[in-house]
């Protein structure tokens, strides 16, 4: 990556002062002169709002001015949006084009276009076809599909989640930033929009088609990972909100554990996935309410360590 231009440092340390509003203007006109990393800078701040006003599209086209301009990060976060059509149109053929680029010299983006290429793909990027679901419950709606996911995909999302573990986190009832998860004592691994790559994005259309939805109404995809003793206590997903959650999926990453079953508290019913299983059920009734026959636990693992994808979906496209 090259050097940080004297004059831009100077923005960044303005900004690590607190001092945003001589800061900004600086990396502004940086950024209109085509600085690489002047247009990260500013993409990332639009993205992320706070010094500015948050503007996800507006982020976008900073984002690809930057990849143009050869900033390396941004031109894989560009990609990544073209993928997935988030803040902007989609176009999964020009993000395989890009990717194909990126693989020549990244052994991930490799990795990812191999992925890829193994699944049997639209040129919208949408599975031609998948497994049929075995309907486990009536009430709760349960069904668990065999096989969905390929154990090279399931390797693949351990693999990415791997540096970014957190303690798992909710949202708070009331509207504020998520908080520790009291219920819950996993650690968790978000994929949030810049780093859903496509072959993530394509794994969040599969949970899609598998569960009747659009991949717009999915939250980002949580990689969760569970120690021995580790657990989530009784609970619903359902939000009291005006775009309910109305369904979870989860993706089984691996089966080399004892424990950790998902158990419908209400209903007895208990589920252990093989690896690259999805199970699917609905937080909502048949006609749109709360299900309190939803509710549900991971049982405590009782040894090894059980590796799990869950995507919220809800009733509407989510926003962040």
């Amino acid at each position: 990556m090259q050097q940080i231009q004297p004059m831009l440092a100077h923005a960044f340390a303005l900004a690590q002062a607190g001092r945003l509003t001589e800061a900004i203007p600086i990396i502004e006109r940086l950024a209109s002169q085509g600085d690489p990393e002047a247009l990260f800078a500013l993409a990332d701040a639009y993205w992320r709002g706070g010094p500015v006003r948050q503007d996800f599209a507006h982020a976008r086209m900073l984002f690809g001015k930057a990849s143009d301009a050869g900033h390396p990060i941004a031109l894989r976060a560009y990609t990544n949006l073209l993928a997935s059509g988030i803040a902007g149109p989609a176009d999964w053929p020009g993000a395989m084009r890009r990717l194909r680029d990126e693989a020549r010299g990244d052994t991930r983006r490799a990795q990812m276009l191999a992925l890829i290429e193994a699944m049997k793909l639209d040129d919208k990027g949408d599975p031609r076809s998948v497994p049929e679901g075995r309907r486990l419950s009536q009430a709760p709606a349960v069904a668990l599909f065999e096989g969905a996911f390929s154990s090279a995909e399931c390797d693949f999302l351990m693999l990415v989640a791997e540096p970014t573990y957190q303690p798992s986190m909710i949202k708070a009832k009331w509207g504020g930033p998520d908080i520790r998860d009291p219920q819950r004592t996993s650690d968790g691994s978000t994929m949030h929009w810049l780093i859903e790559d496509p072959a993530i994005h394509a794994i969040n259309r599969r949970l899609a088609m598998l569960s009747g939805t659009r991949v717009e109404q999915g939250e980002p995809l949580q990689i969760l990972r569970y120690r021995p003793g580790q657990q989530y206590h009784p609970h619903v997903d359902w939000l009291d909100d005006a775009n309910q959650r109305i369904m979870t999926a989860l993706i089984y990453l691996n089966d080399d554990y004892a424990g950790g079953e998902t158990a419908f508290v209400k209903t007895g019913l208990k589920v252990k996935g093989r690896k690259g299983d999805a199970l699917i059920f609905r937080s909502v009734d048949a006609d749109g309410g709360f299900e309190p026959l939803s509710e549900h636990a991971g049982l405590p693992v009782t040894s090894g360590t059980k590796y799990l994808a869950s995507r919220w979906i809800r009733a509407g496209r989510h926003s962040a």
